[in-house]
């Protein structure tokens, strides 16, 4: 038993060695902050080619001058500088210097401004906006069907939901924009008797639209088509914010109350 546990020690010891560079540092160190360079990237920077402010760097954070972005929160660890969750390596660094590579491998080169004005922009720029309507919108009409009177109601109320869309600044640097989603209400009547009431959020679209899209799109519009004898067709719309890209699909309420839904097309 002494002689396993002897045996056992010396290889512990020896994977314990072999992890280990020759001077003794680990093979995988850890990069560290660089104080000295994040404070060095403190102020307004300036694209060197078109003059055009491309952000701010103050405190732990960058600011881009879009009001629709969002601050991030950024740092300086060896060649690298990380804003978000994505990295750019740094091409060269100086007091009044930063060149940097962007997502497509372009060499981006600022310099410093020593223009006040375009720190009194940022410090006069209100809070980021935060993309939708802000307001409910609602339609509604009156369907003669089968010789009875049907009165259909949409109502299309902002939550407070956010859907975070990637973009990029025109020197390459990925930004977050924020989006509300919307949920929607569907009510419908025969004469006075209540058929159907029901809100629809995009979740419920889940089967026939990709997890992937749609955890990017929000529920943007709820539009009347027709009336037949299934009942009043609704046409959905899911949208990835300010994009081509969207599912339309059709929400079928049956004068029995039930829904059915189908895609129509993307």
């Amino acid at each position: 038993m002494m002689r396993q546990s002897l045996i056992l020690a010396l290889l512990l010891a020896l994977c314990a060695s072999c992890k280990q560079k020759p001077d003794g540092q680990s093979a995988s160190p850890a990069r560290e902050e660089s104080r000295q360079a994040k404070a060095m990237l403190q102020g307004v920077w300036v694209d060197t080619e078109t003059e055009e402010v491309s952000f701010r760097a103050k405190g732990d954070s960058i600011f881009f001058p879009d009001s629709t972005s969002q601050p991030a929160e950024f740092h300086i660890a060896g060649d690298s500088l990380f804003i978000g969750s994505s990295a750019y390596h740094i091409e060269k660094q100086a007091a009044h210097t930063f060149w940097f590579k962007n997502q497509n491998g372009d060499i981006v080169k600022l310099s410093k401004s020593d223009d006040p004005n375009d720190v009194l922009d940022f410090d006069t720029q209100p809070e980021p906006k935060v993309l939708n309507t802000n307001r409910v919108v609602k339609t509604d009409s009156v369907v003669m069907l089968g010789g009875q009177r049907y009165h259909w109601y949409i109502a299309i109320n902002p939550t407070r939901y956010k859907v975070t869309k990637t973009t990029y600044t025109d020197d390459g640097v990925e930004v977050e924009n924020i989006y509300y989603d919307n949920i929607i209400h569907i009510s419908l009547f025969r004469g006075a008797e209540r058929l159907f009431s029901r809100d629809f959020r995009k979740e419920m679209y889940q089967a026939k639209v990709p997890k992937d899209f749609l955890s990017k799109a929000i529920l943007g519009n709820m539009q009347y088509h027709h009336a037949d004898a299934q009942g009043f067709h609704f046409h959905a719309t899911l949208c990835i914010p300010d994009g081509a890209s969207c599912y339309l699909v059709e929400t079928l309420v049956g004068l029995d109350g039930k829904v059915e839904m189908k895609l129509l097309e993307y």
